[in-house]
């Protein structure tokens, strides 16, 4: 029990020490040992419904220093601590909540305030809308580009970029006017891709446009199509004038053919033709009956393989007997046949 009264006893004196030689050692260190503290933000520039971080800090790491925050005269926190600064994690909402701030260091009763501290609302960029402009002449485009956000807070700077490269410097803009850029491109081979940024003071905040393309002006833009097509065409070409042989050759041929199967035929068939006209005329004697001399002939039409229509004229034959004669040797004739005669 005593024990316990004497350790309070002992802390009260301790504290009250402290705090009065700190009472009389503030008014001597108002300027060297214990300066105003600093209140500060990664950045000054917020949107609305932002979240931000206030660093409250003091140059004296040796104390043990307590901070408190007030915006206004209203108290927002408390943090207590020795070398490192305190964090204060606020949302930035309505335009009244950006300020001003201010930063309270204290040890026991000697106390510094920070200077005031404010935040700038902007209202961020929309998407800018890009129009490109083109007068076209034989060798060269002449390109106008025009980039304009109707939103966000004044002033905005426009970068105009061709692909994925910045084509042109930062341009502000003051007023809600399109920023505008020209430049001049040889009639090129390829697609041009362009597309704008708007930008305005949000720090790590910018909107962009659609891309918008470019089409290629044709002319000896793609050697490498003219190599593909090079040969093709050939192929064409060298096709085109086999098919144009072909239907102008098969049919004299077929013509030819034609005329050749109807030539009369050597005279190693003869033998064979003598043989068929000597059956006939013996058939014909064992059967009694001769055809009349004057009977009239048969006639039809046909046509050969190269449609062309002939007339074949057909008769009866009458044969007689008549005398052997000598007849002219063939190459493949042997003598000892008998002909009859063969009237029509």
């Amino acid at each position: 029990m005593w024990r316990h009264l004497n350790r309070l006893l002992f802390w009260s004196i301790f504290s009250s020490v402290t705090c009065r030689k700190a009472v009389l050692d503030c008014e001597a260190m108002k300027t060297n040992e214990f300066p105003s503290p600093c209140l500060d933000s990664k950045t000054n520039v917020v949107m609305k419904g932002q979240s931000v971080s206030m660093f409250c800090s003091h140059k004296n790491k040796s104390l043990q220093i307590t901070y408190s925050l007030f915006r206004h005269k209203t108290h927002l926190g408390t943090q207590t601590g020795k070398g490192e600064p305190a964090i204060f994690n606020l949302s930035i909402t309505e335009a009244h909540e950006s300020g001003p701030y201010k930063c309270k260091a204290q040890v026991c009763s000697c106390s510094k305030y920070s200077r005031d501290f404010n935040f700038t609302i902007v209202d961020p960029v929309t998407a800018p809308v890009l129009n490109i402009t083109v007068i076209q002449t034989e060798t060269d485009r002449h390109i106008t580009l025009h980039c304009l956000s109707v939103n966000g807070s004044l002033p905005i700077n426009y970068t105009f970029f061709e692909k994925h490269i910045a084509i042109s410097p930062a341009i502000s803009k003051y007023d809600r006017e399109s920023a505008e850029f020209k430049l001049t491109r040889k009639n090129p081979g390829e697609e041009e891709e362009y597309r704008c940024e708007a930008k305005n003071r949000l720090p790590d905040y910018a909107a962009y446009s659609q891309t918008v393309t470019m089409p290629s002006t044709g002319g000896d833009s793609c050697p490498i199509c003219l190599k593909l097509l090079l040969p093709g065409l050939l192929l064409l070409l060298l096709l085109v004038i086999i098919l144009i042989l072909a239907f102008w050759i098969l049919p004299k041929y077929k013509a030819r053919k034609a005329m050749r199967n109807n030539v009369p035929r050597d005279c190693g068939d003869t033998a064979v033709e003598v043989g068929i006209y000597a059956n006939i005329h013996e058939k014909q004697a064992k059967e009694g009956s001769v055809p009349e001399v004057g009977s009239r002939p048969c006639v039809s039409t046909a046509q050969d393989e190269a449609k062309h229509t002939q007339e074949l004229q057909y008769a009866s034959p009458v044969f007689w007997e008549g005398a052997p004669r000598q007849q002219e040797a063939c190459d493949s004739y042997k003598p000892g046949y008998v002909y009859s005669e063969l009237n029509f």
